[in-house]
């Protein structure tokens, strides 16, 4: 299997994340300083204090975010180790994070990185946290709906595609899987909309009843997915 990632994009996150941490710091501990030094000040201290706080914690959330380990990328190249080509995997290169092309379709892996019991049942996703999540609750990604963000990215991947295929064939299928990274998730899931598993059960979900694309159908994806992630000049 072949890896294509933003490493640059990542490398970039991360340092901003550092850094908006770090400043937020600096500028709580400057207003602690100010307060000391010039009391008659109050109010700027109390400005800078609540502005100090507030980066550090957008810091300390794209942090978790870009930073925090294990990666999703590590935990999906485990998960998928031993798949061999033409299988490719995209990652922070498409409209959705986590891209598999394989042999028969597209593969949208929309990812979850937080711990506690989380339960989809009758249309609806319930949630529960352990205490330690939740006083990290401001500094986390948010839950949501990953379903519907799973076939949200599905379609607009889908879409795009086709729009850069010959059309002298049938579309190509473009399939959502949602995946439950965090080791300490756990997940019941009573007839998804799209597949819902963790780490050990996701090669399962590749899709093996599908019928594989003609090599040359294969090439024309693999290039359009390049494409899209920029890896490839524009055909003209």
């Amino acid at each position: 299997m072949k890896t294509l990632m933003d490493r640059e994009g990542l490398r970039k996150r991360a340092t901003a994340s550092h850094a908006a941490s770090l400043g937020g710091l600096a500028v709580i501990l400057g207003a602690v300083v100010l307060s000391m030094a010039r009391p008659e000040w109050a109010t700027l201290t109390a400005v800078l204090i609540v502005a100090g706080f507030a980066i550090s914690t957008v810091g300390i959330y794209f942090a978790n975010r870009w930073v925090k380990k294990p990666r999703p990328e590590d935990t999906l190249a485990l998960a998928l180790k031993g798949l061999g080509d033409p299988h490719r995997i995209y990652h922070y290169l498409l409209p959705a994070d986590h891209v598999l092309l394989t042999p028969s379709a597209v593969m949208v892996i929309e990812t979850v990185s937080l711990e506690g019991r989380f339960v989809f049942r009758d249309g609806r996703w319930k949630q529960q946290m352990p205490l330690g999540r939740a006083l990290r609750f401001f500094v986390e990604e948010t839950f949501g709906d990953p379903t519907v963000r799973a076939q949200a990215e599905a379609a607009q991947l889908r879409d795009l595609l086709q729009a850069r295929l010959p059309g002298d064939a049938a579309p190509v299928p473009v399939l959502a899987v949602v995946l439950f990274v965090h080791p300490n998730a756990e997940v019941v899931a009573d007839s998804p909309p799209v597949p819902v598993c963790q780490p050990a059960q996701l090669r399962r979900r590749i899709p093996s009843h599908l019928p594989k694309l003609p090599s040359a159908r294969f090439e024309q994806v693999r290039a359009a997915l390049d494409e899209l992630a920029g890896l490839a000049e524009p055909s003209s």
